[in-house]
């Protein structure tokens, strides 16, 4: 499906906007064409939220770009045009928008929440760029974070921004390692191939840095379909794990955490996705000290570029519902706009080998892409719930009243794992 309100005005505003510019510059001359990227996501459905919140966060990105004149190619300045297909979460729809959004003339393809959904993609595009190399399209990857995806499953054309999930967990276990109050664990996820990969990690690095700390459940539900988690909660209070560890995201986690309070749980939460999208509110005064965290950025990182990020983000979406700013998302588009212009070009082989050369900086954050798997590496920031207001905690998220206090910082270089990618490029 294409652009929709508030987007699709938006988007049109700010391609006239560059096309105004342009013919001023040019007295006349006929502006190039845009660079189509096409967001194939889950926009309804109970993960219809996250996807939103995803639709925010690339269009502010590209319409920073649009607001310098766009990206620098051989055919002048060209300005990034975004459209939107929802997929409905499911694989079958993500297929069937990809063949809609190569039909209309898209050069990059973005997708990230749900990693079935990211491999669906990948083994496609694999397929259709073999087959028709005059049409190649890149998939750019901000979410999707199954380990596989850039190690046995690597692909040339796709490029993930998020840090995958041994990593994220490498970054929790820091944080847990330490909490010696914690003897004993539950783990829980959806049944799919990221939630199985957060519970294989959590296991091995367990044994490995906590073998003290005693497992006491392992469970998988099935991922979206789940209304009432009160049996899940009651199995967690009566096993009498003193943390929950899980990869949980969207609507998944916030009924989670909400029928762990209503069960009178009063562990703690070690989480992939626990800082916002109603997860707080969800669980309110009884998560400050017990809901953690991990994330690329968090909006309580110190320093003064990011707390400007932050409340431009804010400012451009005030409603507390839209609270859900992702700092790796516009290091995406950045990396995009900075190979485009090295390429000169959009011609897909030469963009992608630019691409893997992207290192990129925003609001005192850089990351950089690694050429040999095509792994984004960025620092991470593991957060602890708290009350706004408190040393640390000068934002609260979705108007809660409650923020994340960053307790660990973990370097670029020290989130950096091992890869098994043995790459597959064009000849």
């Amino acid at each position: 499906m294409r652009l929709l309100a508030p987007f699709h005005v938006l988007s049109r505003r700010c391609l006239l906007t560059t096309a105004l510019s342009l013919l001023a510059l040019s007295a006349g001359a006929q502006s190039p064409a845009p660079i189509k990227l096409a967001l194939i996501e889950g926009l309804s459905g109970p993960f219809g939220n996250t996807g939103e919140a995803v639709v925010r966060n690339i269009a502010w990105a590209v319409e920073r770009v649009n607001a310098r004149g766009g990206v620098k190619t051989a055919q002048g300045l060209r300005p990034l045009a975004l459209e939107r297909y929802d997929s409905k979460g499911q694989s079958e729809e993500a297929l069937s928008t990809l063949k809609s959004a190569i039909d209309d003339g898209a050069l990059v393809v973005m997708q990230g929440n749900s990693s079935a959904n990211a491999a669906a993609l990948i083994d496609a595009i694999n397929k259709h760029n073999e087959r028709e190399p005059g049409k190649r399209v890149l998939f750019l990857n901000y979410a999707a974070v199954d380990p596989a995806l850039t190690n046995e499953k690597c692909s040339f054309w796709h490029f993930r921004f998020d840090a995958h999930a041994d990593m994220r967990m490498t970054a929790l276990m820091q944080v847990l390692g330490e909490d010696k109050s914690v003897k004993s664990a539950y783990l829980i996820g959806q049944d799919y191939s990221f939630g199985q990969a957060v519970l294989r990690e959590a296991k091995r690095q367990l044994a490995d840095q906590r073998p003290d700390v005693k497992i006491v459940g392992e469970e998988l539900h099935p991922m979206g379909r789940v209304k009432d988690f009160l049996p899940y909660a009651a199995k967690i209070k009566a096993s009498g794990a003193q943390a929950v560890v899980t990869g949980n995201w969207g609507n998944d986690l916030t009924l989670l955490v909400k029928a762990a309070r209503e069960a009178g749980y009063e562990g703690k939460f070690y989480t992939f996705y626990g800082n916002a999208l109603g997860a707080p509110a969800a669980i309110g005064e009884a998560g400050v000290g017990r809901v953690i965290a991990v994330a690329d950025w968090l909006p309580n990182v110190p320093g003064k570029a990011s707390a400007q990020f932050y409340q431009s983000f804010r400012q451009r979406f005030p409603k507390p519902s839209e609270d859900y700013a992702h700092l790796r998302m516009q290091l995406m588009i950045e990396a995009l706009a900075q190979a485009i212009e090295r390429a000169g070009s959009t011609e897909p082989v030469a963009l992608a080998l630019a691409l893997e050369k992207a290192q990129v900086s925003l609001a005192g954050q850089t990351g950089s892409m690694r050429a040999e798997d095509h792994q984004f590496q960025q620092p991470l920031a593991v957060g602890v719930m708290a009350r706004q207001g408190e040393p640390g905690v000068p934002f609260d998220v979705e108007g809660s009243g409650y923020g994340f206090k960053v307790v660990r910082q973990i370097k670029a270089e020290q989130a950096r794992m091992p890869t098994s990618c043995k790459m597959v490029r064009p000849g």
